[in-house]
């Protein structure tokens, strides 16, 4: 499958315009500025995997795999925000959710208007997805809910909430359900918004609901769906994940490589040593690995055909590489790399966390484990 190369172009150009000078900025506010939520919005990013019929700009996942990690390349804190609104929680609604589901929640999102969250992470359930404690109560037509979601991003952003709840606890995975729920609605609750190591723009927050009140039209999917639902969301989410890895590697490898043509030492630029340059071709070599890896699923997911293996191994690769790689730009760069006046010791700390969200590395090993 052949990318679109004006989705590209596009996304390239805002990326170097709009959101590669503003990270600084971005990061120290600790919020993603509405201006450059808006342009998302009405570039088409955030339809990007939405159907045009609702309103999005329907991307095949090779462009939407590419089309992220341009966006990485600019601010790993926007592109979760990117991520995490397309896939997993448009995608849900999308296929899961019915035609009035999706005019109501699905077409606001993937116009930009609304930002979406995807409400999965317990306190007490990470890795172990099942182990939710979170609880929907049917009282008549009506469902209540309490409990508590962890590290849930986009959380303070007006817009929707994709979740999940236990509507049976006697039958363990199957009395997982799934809802969809307006984040300004009474019962919702931001806790707090959790201070991070990196991607400190993109908010991270805990979350409540305390008598959250839903109507029987906020069921997305069958009653006990819930649990199957979550796992359908893994070949694209992580191959996104992969994409945003392979994105902010790109951008501290780049401007490594220009730092070390430009510098001299003993009498000529750091990069003809062999010691710095070989550095850098390790990192290159890593850093094209991981892209067609990620490549590889997504056009495996584009065909139709089974892409969890391949998504696993992407992911699993290219954040663990896209944080070698981010060492090697800062190595290059000798105590400059450690300082806040140049980039890469952010883009270090922005991209550590893809080797956790959806899926820790040693998460994906246990399933790659099961496929041998």
């Amino acid at each position: 499958m052949t990318p679109d190369p004006l989705v590209l172009d596009m996304g390239r150009q805002f990326s170097a315009e709009r959101l590669a000078p503003g990270a600084p900025a971005r990061e120290k506010a600790g919020r993603i500025e509405p201006a450059i939520i808006d342009e998302l919005g009405a570039l088409g990013i955030l339809g990007a995997t939405t159907p045009v019929e609702w309103g999005g700009s329907d991307l095949d996942p090779v462009t939407y795999a590419l089309l992220l990690e341009e966006i990485a390349a600019g601010d790993g804190a926007v592109s979760t925000l990117v991520s995490v609104h397309n896939s997993p929680t448009c995608v849900v609604l999308d296929k899961f959710g019915t035609d009035a589901q999706k005019d109501r929640w699905l077409r606001p999102l993937a116009s930009g208007a609304h930002i979406g969250s995807f409400g999965l992470t317990e306190p007490q359930a990470g890795s172990d997805a099942s182990n939710l404690r979170t609880r929907a109560v049917r009282r008549g037509d009506r469902w209540i809910v309490n409990g508590a979601k962890q590290f849930i991003s986009n959380a303070t952003l007006p817009g929707s909430i994709v979740f999940f709840a236990v509507t049976d606890p006697t039958a363990g995975k199957k009395g997982i359900s799934c809802f969809v729920a307006d984040k300004a609605m009474p019962g919702f609750k931001v806790l707090r918004v959790e201070e991070k190591l990196g991607q400190k723009a993109s908010d991270t927050c805990a979350l409540a609901f305390e008598d959250m009140e839903l109507g029987a039209d906020q069921l997305v999917g069958r009653e006990g769906e819930g649990y199957r639902i979550a796992l359908s969301t893994l070949e694209s989410g992580r191959i996104g994940i992969a994409a945003q890895s392979v994105g902010m590697a790109r951008a501290a490898l780049e401007f490594a490589i220009g730092y070390a043509r430009d510098r001299t030492a003993f009498g000529q630029p750091i990069i003809a040593h062999q010691a710095v340059a070989f550095r850098l071709v390790d990192a290159k070599t890593r850093l094209e690995a991981a892209r067609q890896m990620t490549l590889h699923a997504a056009r495996l997911k584009a065909a139709g055909e089974p892409a969890l293996e391949a998504a696993c191994m992407a992911k699993l690769f290219a954040s663990e590489a896209a944080e070698a790689i981010c060492t090697a730009a800062i190595q290059t760069l000798g105590g400059y790399g450690f300082l806040a006046d140049y980039p890469v010791e952010r883009i270090y700390r922005d991209v550590r966390v893809c080797q956790i969200y959806e899926g820790t590395s040693d998460v994906q090993k246990l399933i790659l484990q099961r496929m041998l």
